[in-house]
């Protein structure tokens, strides 16, 4: 069932959870419209191209009318300020506040006129590496040209979790890029979304960008692939809760924003697909060549009763808790 209201529900309900002022998000908005290029939208706000590109995840120069840029925010000096109280209140470095409003010092005055930049996201080429929290922006504020029917659950096998030392993501991404495009003659990296055993997710493929894999054309058509980072068959990896936490997340935020309804249907398991044919088997595997993915232990296993028992009510509660706004 796909109801508009749904997303526009979430979105207006959606709120951020602050103690003071100080701590809310300090960026503002912007719009885009037709016409509009990153070059005039950083003209316009006194920034650069490079800042809004990283800064809003964005691995081209290419956007979208009705997409919503992060753009720097006009703040009004206030007795007891400072340029470090400033910076921590809006999680910006304060050479990035000196940067952009040209000051060589950092002597600021009352009833000055700051713009505060908001805060870059981590990125190395197209990887977009981010927290939970994020991803939930990142995502509510793009727009897509695609149609989005499922989302696929894998699991990377190799890379497992021995392969992972808590901070070699973007290696890691990297490494399975390049055998994606170099060993299965891919184009690009086959998923948009990898999640990992810190619970910190990235977006690689576009999302715009129908994704590859082995699953088959019939599933990658209006599909969005998640690999999960890590060996989950029975007797391997260990999911961690923040992985957990991420997956189930993940799943409830993209359902949210495509309209899509947890089942079957809609989010999908590797192993349900003939890997010769791409025909969706679903729990008939007998006679086909199926994989084991997203793993035999893979939220209690990779069965279709699995899903619903076991991963499906997950995504539909959270859904549920950020509807009403809470997390």
């Amino acid at each position: 069932m796909r109801l508009s209201f749904i997303i526009l529900t979430f979105m207006l309900a959606f709120t951020y959870h602050t103690v003071d002022a100080a701590s809310q998000d300090p960026t503002q908005l912007y719009d885009v419209k037709a016409g509009d290029t990153l070059w005039k939208v950083a003209s316009k706000y006194g920034t650069t191209v490079e800042d809004l590109k990283i800064t809003n995840g964005l691995p081209s120069n290419l956007i979208f009318v009705g997409q919503r840029l992060k753009v720097p925010k006009s703040y009004q000096v206030n007795a007891g300020d400072t340029l470090w109280k400033l910076s921590q209140a809006h999680d910006v470095s304060v050479q990035r506040i000196k940067s952009i409003n040209k000051l060589s010092s950092n002597i600021i005055y009352i009833g000055q006129t700051l713009r505060i930049p908001p805060k870059k996201l981590e990125m190395e080429a197209q990887h977009i590496l981010m927290t939970r929290d994020e991803f939930q922006d990142w995502l509510m504020n793009k727009a897509f040209t695609r149609n989005i029917v499922r989302l696929q659950m894998h699991h990377t096998w190799s890379p497992s979790y021995s392969h992972f030392n808590g901070s070699n993501h973007f290696t890691l991404l990297k490494g399975m890029q390049n055998y994606h495009m170099n060993e299965m003659g891919w184009n690009n990296i086959a998923q948009n979304i990898t999640t990992f055993p810190d619970g910190r997710l990235a977006v690689s493929r576009p999302i715009n960008q129908t994704p590859q894999g082995t699953i088959g054309s019939i599933a990658n058509n209006g599909g969005i692939l998640i690999e999960n980072v890590g060996n989950f068959n029975k007797g391997n990896d260990q999911m961690t809760n923040a992985q957990k936490e991420t997956i189930i997340f993940v799943n409830a935020m993209l359902s949210l924003k495509f309209g899509l309804s947890p089942s079957v249907n809609s989010i999908t398991y590797h192993h349900w697909w003939d890997l010769n044919t791409g025909e969706r088997v679903l729990d008939d595997s007998k006679g086909h060549s199926v994989k084991t993915c997203p793993g035999t232990g893979f939220f209690g296993g990779n069965t279709t009763d699995h899903a619903k028992q076991n991963f499906y009510p997950l995504v539909r509660e959270r859904m549920k808790e950020l509807r009403g706004g809470s997390l």
